[in-house]
């Protein structure tokens, strides 16, 4: 794949300390992409996402939908670029 879909997303709302990235890693598998998730020191968790435009659009769906108890905003960039990821993790 020369270029694929990315999205940076900012979830806000009480999403440390609640699962929110096990969560997404687990939410990940089913899906085929990759990147990475992690806390943000302001009390965000940051997204980082790649692959198809809709695997990555159904990925951060099934993600809210699991977490949207948790979650009060979505922020959503996206652009094509190169791919910069291999796999799914936690940072």
């Amino acid at each position: 794949m020369s270029e694929v879909h990315h999205e940076a997303v900012y979830f806000t709302g009480r999403v440390q300390g609640v699962g929110f990235r096990y969560t997404a890693l687990q939410v990940a598998k089913e899906f085929e992409v990759a990147g990475f998730v992690c806390n943000l020191p302001d009390g965000r968790v940051q997204l980082e996402v790649e692959g198809r435009t809709a695997e990555v659009a159904a990925f951060v769906t099934a993600l809210e939908e699991r977490m949207h108890g948790y979650i009060r905003k979505t922020e959503r960039s996206a652009r094509v670029r190169p791919p910069e990821f291999r796999g799914f993790g936690l940072k």
